[in-house]
């Protein structure tokens, strides 16, 4: 993080709907290695990345957002259900890690969100995304193998 940046403004995150533009900066982020290992989750090619899209836009139940930070695409926040629980997940470009955009995005999401529980999921050595979790009120709902069960009321 460039420590140089001036502080990050409130109004400078915005989240809004999903569209087939987007697509392809998420499909830039997905592919950085070291992004993709820091998740663990694979990155796909253009034809698999595409179906998955195609398929999660066509369900009106999933909630998915375009995360901007001033003015650009960042990344995403979605949330879906899964197993009777409903899920959040958050994708953040690497170029944008360390400014507190994943933090002030998933704040907002809860603001416009009132489906509760929700949960998340995030491996042990993601020590960034279990930080931006908890500082958003997740709490450590249980562990999951490799990776931490995390809930927010």
């Amino acid at each position: 993080m460039d420590k140089n940046l001036p502080p990050l403004r409130s109004d400078q995150v915005t989240l809004r709907a999903v569209s087939a533009d987007d697509l392809a900066m998420f499909y830039e982020h997905q592919l950085d290695r070291e992004a993709a290992q820091m998740a663990e989750f694979p990155s796909r090619d253009w034809d698999a990345f595409m179906a998955h899209w195609k398929k999660i836009m066509a369900d009106e139940v999933n909630i998915l957002n375009t995360i901007v930070y001033d003015g650009q695409v960042v990344g995403n926040i979605v949330s879906w259900e899964h197993e009777g629980e409903q899920e959040v997940g958050y994708w953040i470009g690497r170029e944008y890690w360390g400014r507190g955009i994943a933090s002030a995005a998933l704040k907002q999401f809860l603001e416009q969100v009132g489906i509760r529980p929700l949960y998340a999921f995030v491996v042990k050595h993601n020590i960034a995304s279990i930080r931006v979790l908890e500082k958003c009120g997740f709490v450590l709902y249980k562990e999951d193998g490799d990776g931490f069960a995390l809930r927010y009321e």
